[in-house]
């Protein structure tokens, strides 16, 4: 049966518009989806930045609290363990063999060491009564304790009678002859060189702010305020500014420069606030047996200063990763030393950054196993400490190398799959970014793997700052680097710094020509005098 044509063409059109209808509905329901499935996928890409935001910061929060609560030290009492079996089976298949394993060397014994031989001895008799020693045959002393003692500092003033001799000539005119006063490098100072080296040595050895000298010395009996012994010690830097410049010289001959820097306030540098940041540059270098460690103030840490310190020298240069560093490298061609204990404390934080789960669950970390291939280099440095240059080099060659090899192919395969923000992406980037300065060590027996020495060099320096907090002036700073410099370079050399510079201020206003100069540097001074 056929509808008649009005019906069937108003059923066509509803039809039509019916599926228009319901085009459209889909259509705004499909952009509904798309609206919404863009908003999920904007929520879930903030999601999983925070929670890489998140894990960044709990792993800074875990160090910062192994640094207030947990042990300073850096090593890892595991190192080594996990990835030595090797050896082990080795070792194992050597002893099978027949091959005999090396004699491990005796334990030390434990207890409390005996006092220094080197120490002066003053004997107490401890004596029997007449009566007691009535009727023997004989009397002996037998040594059954020692005592270390020690006798406080003493005040005294030195007092200088000068002779006076009285001639009369012909025409009875009297003429006066006097005896020859000793020169002081402090001509107007009521300080003995003893004095001043005191001064020295407890401000800049033992880290006693003037203040508390001030004390000491008004308990025993010298009033000195610490005014006049900071003006002190800042005329003093000047006449033995000679001495520093030779010792500068001498490590610029050398083929090997360590070198740091670390903070300083100073209060009054012009052009800077009181409280930014100003910078002590530690230098260590000159033959192993005739060490020279200078320090230098500089309110900047920019490429100038390094530019300076090593102007016209070609060696070796170690340090740690600042940038600063390659200006004057590239300029003087000097070789560029990395340092392996920088990127090995790296891996360090990042160890001790890991959450606890981590190490409970059994699966090494990346941190742990970067240590672990880390610490075989320093094993190696370990068994040839004591050879002479060519065989550390031969045997860097044939362990070290392969084994740098083998850290190399680790870095390259994981450093793209790790975090670049957090402290395991930072280890692995700086090990990444300065390795052709890391690797540099194997080229020669006289370079160490780490700027560890120059780093011990400038920690009294840090040591001390926590106790005189900053310098007042530039000339202050100045003079304290100069300080510096020749206690560390006493104490490198196995003098006592008292005696060295107690010989030194009293031989300076003598020193008219570089020969006395050069007589006054640490190994060529007389031992005799230092006693």
């Amino acid at each position: 049966m056929k509808l008649p044509k009005n019906i069937a063409s108003t059923s066509q059109q509803f039809s039509s518009s019916y599926v228009e209808e319901l085009s459209s509905l889909l259509q705004e329901k499909e952009a509904i989806i798309a609206d919404n499935k863009r908003l999920i996928d904007q929520k879930c890409h903030i999601i999983e930045e925070q929670q890489k935001r998140i894990a960044i910061l709990e792993e800074y929060l875990r160090l910062e609290r192994h640094r207030r609560f947990g042990p300073s030290s850096e090593k890892n009492t595991a190192q080594g363990e996990l990835f030595n079996e090797a050896e082990q089976l080795e070792q194992q298949a050597n002893t099978a063999d027949g091959e005999e394993s090396k004699p491990q060397p005796p334990k030390k014994k434990g207890g409390r060491k005996g006092l220094s031989p080197a120490i002066p001895r003053e004997q107490i008799y401890l004596t029997l009564s007449e009566e007691d020693k009535a009727g023997a045959l004989d009397t002996f002393f037998v040594k059954v304790k020692e005592e270390l003692d020690i006798i406080p500092a003493k005040v005294r003033v030195l007092e200088y009678l000068q002779e006076k001799a009285v001639f009369e000539d012909d025409n009875a005119q009297r003429t006066i002859k006097s005896a020859l006063q000793p020169q002081h490098p402090l001509p107007k100072s009521v300080a003995s060189t003893g004095m001043l080296a005191y001064i020295i040595v407890a401000k800049y050895m033992d880290a006693l702010p003037l203040h508390r000298l001030e004390g000491i010395f008004n308990r025993y009996g010298g009033s000195v305020t610490r005014t006049t012994m900071a003006n002190w010690l800042i005329k003093l830097a000047r006449p033995l500014q000679p001495l520093i410049n030779l010792l500068r010289d001498h490590q610029l001959v050398y083929e090997l420069i360590q070198a740091d820097e670390t903070r300083i306030q100073v209060l009054k540098e012009p052009g800077r606030s009181p409280t930014s940041n100003k910078y002590m540059w530690v230098t260590l270098g000159g033959p192993p047996e005739q060490p020279a460690v200078l320090f230098t103030y500089d309110a900047s840490r920019e490429k100038e200063v390094p530019l300076r310190l090593f102007e016209g020298y070609q060696g070796y240069l170690q340090t740690d990763g600042y940038a600063a560093y390659d200006a004057v490298c590239q300029e003087n061609s000097i070789t560029r030393l990395g340092c392996w204990d920088h990127a090995r404390r790296k891996f360090v934080e990042a160890k001790k950054a890991e959450p606890q789960h981590t190490s409970q669950t059994g699966n090494v970390s990346k941190a742990t196993i970067a240590l672990n291939m880390i610490a075989k280099l320093y094993r190696i440095e370990k068994d040839i400490k004591g050879l002479d240059i060519q065989q550390k080099y031969q045997i860097r060659q044939k362990h070290a190398k392969p084994q740098l090899d083998n850290i190399r192919k680790w870095l390259d395969k994981h450093k793209d799959k790790v975090p670049k923000d957090g402290k395991i992406g930072q280890a692995f980037t700086y090990l990444d970014n300065q390795w052709d300065k890391l690797v540099v060590y194997c080229e020669s027996g006289i370079l160490p793997i780490s700027n560890i020495k120059a780093e011990n060099a400038i920690r009294p320096f840090a040591v001390g700052r926590k106790n005189w907090m900053f310098a007042d002036t530039p000339q202050g700073a100045y003079a304290s680097a100069t300080y510096y410099s020749l206690i560390e370079t006493a104490k490198a050399n196995d003098l006592e710094p008292y005696d060295y510079l107690r010989i030194v201020l009293k031989a300076l206003p003598y020193a008219d020509s570089v020969e006395k100069l050069e007589a006054l540097l640490p190994w060529n001074v007389d031992k005799s005098l230092l006693s």
